[in-house]
């Protein structure tokens, strides 16, 4: 068992993009604190937020399978193909469910403003802009770049 954890632990496909998500993840807060001036540990687990964990996770993965088996390897081909399908959804259809959320969040302040009714709120953050996604990815690259070589 010991010895299978520790092969786990080796293979730079898993570690590197797990590390480049846990970073992203970081630099939410990081942000955060310095463009609202307000710590909120919440965003180290939340999905949404710049930049996009999603798009360094799944960049860090494509690029440690790209140096690792090659860039004309069909497992790196896949993980690209992953890669975007996984950033358009963050930007596109994540997004969306977001702004409806927000836009369904203001109706609720407007219908209710003052009224004592139970009101609960849509968590608004769970999509990304196209440069949160861009950012994310350029973090996963260069990490995974640095991690592995």
């Amino acid at each position: 068992m010991s010895n299978q954890v520790s092969e786990l632990l080796r293979n730079t496909s898993l570690t590197v993009p797990l590390i480049c998500w846990a970073v992203a993840q970081a630099l939410k807060v990081f942000y955060h604190l310095t463009t609202q001036r307000k710590l909120d540990l919440r965003l180290l687990t939340s999905a949404g937020g710049m930049p996009s964990s999603h798009s360094a996770f799944v960049s860090a993965l494509a690029t440690a399978i790209g140096l690792r088996e090659g860039m004309g390897s069909s497992d790196f081909a896949i993980c690209v193909v992953f890669a975007s399908v996984v950033m358009y959804d963050a930007a596109g259809v994540r997004r969306a469910a977001s702004r409806q959320a927000s836009i369904l969040n203001r109706i609720l302040d407007e219908l209710f403003r003052g009224q004592p009714l139970s009101e609960e709120r849509l968590w608004e953050l769970i999509g990304h802009t196209p440069i949160q996604v861009v950012v994310g990815a350029i973090i996963g690259i260069v990490l995974a770049w640095l991690l592995v070589k």
